[in-house]
C-alpha cells in the first residue's frame, strides 16, 4: 500500500475516536513516522490517554501505560533483575518501556531521577540494566503528558529532557458541534471498543524508512540552520534550538512532505512543523516571561525573519 493511503488510513482511525483535532493528529502522525516523541501539555479529560491507545490499536503495536508519581522508580520503569531459587540465577524482568506505544502520563509528577529514565530508550531505543544493553521494541514512540496548571507535587521537565521530544503539542478543548458528537458517539459504548486495525508494525516501519529516504536539497538545509541561527541570536532568548532540534526539525518536515505524496521537502513542510518542533527547546529571559512572551509566539516572530526562496522542486 502507498504512503500515503496508510497514513490516510490511520489518521481517519485515529478521527473515528478523536474528534475535530485534525491538525494535532496529524503532528502527531508526523512525530510517530519521523520516528520522534511528543509531549503533550493540556488539562485533563480531553483524551490524551485515549489517543495514544486508538494510534496503538490502529497499527497493531503493543501499548503500555506508566503512570508517573512522585514514589515511582526508575526500576518501574525499565524493570529490574530478579532472584529466581529454582534456576538459582537473575533473571530480567521488564518494564512496561518495553512497548511500541509508550504512555508516560503526567511525567512531571516523578522525581528527575525516574524522568531520567526514559532518556536513553528515547534517543537510542535501548535500555541498560546492571550493565546489560537491550533493545526495545520498533516502532518505539513515547507519548508523554503533564498538566499545565498544577505546580504542587510537579518536578518540571529541565531543558536537556524537553529537548529529547520532537514536538510539544496542545490538544486544547473540542468546539461545540465536536463535543456534542463525542457525548452522541459514547452514549451507549466507546469508539474504541470497535475500532479495528487499519495496518501493522512493520507498516509503520515501512513508513519511517521511507520517510528518511524523502530528499532534502542542501538549500532547505541551510534554511533549516538559519532558523536555529535565528533563535540563538534572539535577544528575548537565552537558550535557542539546538542541533538536535535541527535533526528534528528535518525528519518532521520529511514525515510531512511524506504524507503528502511527495519524495522531497519544500519550504512550506518546514515552516509546517517549525513551532511545534523548536518552541519547547527555547529558554526565554526573565523580561521576555514578564512581557507575557512564549516560546510559539518568539518563533513565528523568528520564522518570519528568516527568508527562504522558494527553489524548483529537485528531486535527487
Amino acid at each position: 500500500m502507498p504512503a500515503p493511503d496508510t497514513i490516510s488510513r490511520i489518521l481517519g482511525n485515529l478521527e473515528k475516536v478523536v474528534v475535530g483535532k485534525r491538525r494535532v493528529l496529524r503532528n502527531l502522525l508526523t512525530a510517530f513516522i519521523s520516528g520522534g516523541h511528543v509531549l503533550i501539555e493540556d488539562v485533563p479529560g480531553i483524551g490524551k490517554t485515549i489517543l495514544a491507545r486508538t494510534l496503538a490499536r490502529s497499527v497493531q503495536a503493543e501499548f503500555r501505560r506508566i503512570q508517573f508519581t512522585p514514589d515511582l522508580l526508575p526500576s518501574d520503569v525499565v524493570g529490574v533483575s530478579l532472584y529466581e531459587p529454582a534456576r538459582q540465577q537473575f533473571a530480567f524482568k521488564p518494564g512496561p518501556i518495553f512497548g511500541h506505544i509508550v504512555l508516560a502520563d503526567e511525567i512531571n509528577r516523578a522525581t528527575p531521577k525516574t524522568q531520567s529514565s526514559l532518556l536513553e530508550g528515547m534517543a537510542e531505543e535501548q535500555v541498560t540494566v546492571d550493565g546489560t544493553t537491550m533493545a526495545l521494541p520498533r516502532p518505539f514512540f513515547v507519548i508523554a503528558t503533564q498538566n499545565p496548571i498544577e505546580s504542587q507535587g510537579t518536578y518540571p521537565l529541565p531543558e536537556a529532557q524537553l529537548d529529547r521530544f520532537q514536538m510539544k503539542l496542545r490538544v486544547g478543548y473540542p468546539d461545540l458541534q465536536a463535543e456534542v458528537k463525542i457525548l452522541q458517539d459514547q452514549e451507549r459504548s466507546h469508539p474504541l471498543d470497535a475500532l479495528a486495525p487499519v495496518c501493522t508494525v512493520a507498516d509503520v516501519l515501512a513508513l519511517q524508512a521511507a520517510a528518511r529516504a524523502v530528499h532534502v536539497s542542501g538549500e532547505l538545509l541551510e534554511y533549516i540552520v538559519r532558523i536555529a541561527g535565528a533563535t540563538r541570536e534572539h535577544p528575548d532568548l537565552l537558550v535557542g534550538a539546538s542541533p538536535r532540534g535541527c535533526l528534528a526539525l528535518r525528519r518532521a518536515a520529511q514525515a510531512i512532505a511524506l504524507q503528502a505524496d511527495r519524495d522531497y521537502v519544500i519550504p512550506d513542510d518546514i515552516k509546517d512543523c517549525a513551532v511545534a518542533v523548536l518552541a519547547h527547546r527555547l529558554v526565554l529571559r526573565h523580561q521576555a516571561l514578564l512581557e507575557g512572551k512564549t516560546g510559539e509566539s518568539l518563533m513565528k516572530l523568528v520564522l518570519r525573519s528568516v527568508p527562504i526562496e522558494e527553489p524548483e522542486p529537485a528531486k535527487p
